[in-house]
């Protein structure tokens, strides 16, 4: 089938072999197919949908696009990802923890989409730390620590790097299935045997509604099961910040809080309950509460912590950044506390509005090109259900200079509210996709 003919079969609903969608990725990737075709094929897919068998064959076409990563014999490899939200740090946690409990974790990560951070700008706000690993590398780091957050090299999935693009400037992005292809494409071709998927759900999050959530985690596992890796999900709550901080550096002070055992809260538990299921699903425990036990040992031991340094030695990081991290995380040169214009009980955040105040501040990317500061953000963010007085903080920004700070003041005072009685506060985890 020519391109053509491939985009004439989706946009009009009827199958597509899988051999014809494989040619079709094949040209995405070598470029035969062109920037046009590419935008046509996004928008009937958007349009239209595809059946769960073509989202399959679409998946596993775009990884083998490139390289494949075969990690042999071994303990299992797994990994987890988030579909993105604001003080969501669980990765810096997860990792190692899992990787104390047994597993290879070769976490393949991205950087900050939209109002969301991410997990390599977060790790790169530790001074040396470098995530652009050749694939020899990033198997000697597993080796000696069992875990790894590094970014995708140019020859993983490279078919989705073009089509993510294209769809970025097509407005097909909000495309389930091609959500699906693009997230499952990359860490496929990472050689997982297990993956445990984050799903957000609420304000900070890109699925707002439950059924929207629902609907992106059914697809992400039915398709990384048929894919033959085994897979299941949470829906979790982003209607507030998961770590009481949006920021690279300050997210990082927050994982580091609960590696050390100085803080607990829903990033602890959130990841231990991530685990559990990730264990479980690995054969790594015998249930899944057996492995959210499992994960939390690690964490209050200190193994999981002992196994975080020693990766970000070998990533180019202080030797003991455990230790001492207080020393090495970039601090703001301006830092200034918001404070309560009335008194009451925290009965909403907007949790997206607070991810867009901290790219106001520096602390994002409004395009590919910007460059990040590590230090600006937000810390000490109130909790939904929290009664302050007047005058009390509802949180405190981290600046480079003054008048940025000024300037986020409004946005953040608005996407905070105050009411006279406590509010019903939603569940962590509001289910379970299998």
């Amino acid at each position: 089938m020519t391109p053509a003919a491939v985009i004439a079969a989706v946009r009009d609903g009827h199958p597509v072999p899988k051999e014809a969608l494989g040619d079709f990725v094949l040209g995405v990737s070598d470029g035969a197919v062109s920037d046009a075709q590419v935008g046509a094929f996004a928008m009937a897919v958007l349009l239209r949908g595809v059946s769960g068998q073509t989202r399959t064959d679409l998946t596993l076409a775009m990884r083998d696009s490139g390289r494949t990563l075969d990690w042999g014999d071994g303990p299992p490899v797994i990994d987890k990802h988030s579909t993105g939200g604001i003080g969501d740090c669980v990765s810096l946690v997860l990792a190692p923890a899992l990787a104390a409990c047994g597993a290879r974790v070769p976490m393949i990560s991205g950087r900050g989409l939209g109002h969301t951070g991410g997990t390599l700008d977060k790790i790169e706000a530790i001074p040396g730390v470098q995530t652009g690993l050749e694939e020899a590398r990033l198997r000697q780091i597993v080796d000696r620590t069992g875990c790894v957050i590094a970014g995708a090299t140019a020859d993983l999935a490279p078919a989705d790097r073009r089509l993510y693009a294209i769809r970025d400037v097509t407005a097909t992005v909000e495309s389930i299935d091609l959500i699906t292809a693009s997230i499952l494409s990359k860490k496929l071709a990472a050689g997982l045997e297990g993956l445990v998927l984050d799903v957000k759900l609420g304000t900070g999050a890109f699925m707002k509604d439950q059924a929207a959530a629902m609907a992106l985690a059914r697809s992400l596992v039915d398709t990384a099961n048929a894919a033959g890796c085994q897979s299941s999900a949470l829906i979790t709550d982003m209607n507030q910040p998961l770590a009481p901080a949006a920021g690279n550096a300050l997210e990082v002070a927050e994982a580091m809080r609960v590696l050390t055992g100085q803080a607990t809260g829903h990033l602890a538990s959130l990841s231990a309950a991530l685990g559990g299921v990730a264990l479980a699903g690995a054969g790594l425990s015998e249930s899944v509460e057996a492995g959210a036990r499992q994960v939390a040992r690690a964490i209050t031991d200190g193994r999981a912590a002992e196994c975080f340094g020693r990766m970000v030695a070998l990533m180019g990081g202080p030797v003991r950044f455990v230790d001492t991290w207080q020393r090495f995380l970039p601090e703001a040169t301006v830092i200034r506390e918001l404070a309560a214009d009335r008194g009451g009980y925290v009965s909403g955040i907007d949790a997206e509005a607070l991810g867009h105040a901290v790219i106001d501040l520096g602390g994002g990317r409004r395009v590919e090109t910007d460059a990040i500061d590590p230090a600006v953000g937000l810390s000490q963010i109130v909790r939904l259900g929290e009664k302050v007085d007047p005058g009390a903080p509802l949180l405190r920004i981290h600046a480079t200079r003054t008048g940025q700070a000024d300037g986020v003041e409004h946005r953040l005072r608005a996407a905070i509210h105050l009411s006279d009685t406590a509010p019903d506060l939603p569940p962590l985890i509001h289910d379970r996709i299998t």
